[in-house]
């Protein structure tokens, strides 16, 4: 049995969400999918195991963060 996660991440802006889900698109190929709807990032994963999917969002909300105080660094 597969376990699924879906999120929902809310930013200040839509060029904040689309910035930060194209910094992590490469790294998410095959794990995670990510799509924007205005100033919201919509994110899927499914892995065989709760452990694999729990580290796998794990990783992608600290990229999210690492991605987020970068943009917010450079204003």
């Amino acid at each position: 049995m597969k376990s699924v996660c879906t999120l929902e991440l809310e930013f200040p802006d839509e060029a904040t969400a689309t910035n930060i889900a194209k910094a992590l698109e490469l790294d998410n190929a095959g794990y995670v999918e990510t799509r924007v709807e205005g100033n919201v990032i919509h994110v899927s994963a499914e892995a065989d195991n709760v452990m694999t999917l729990r580290n796998t969002i794990d990783d992608f909300l600290a990229c999210a963060t690492v991605a987020l105080k970068s943009l917010e660094g450079s204003s």
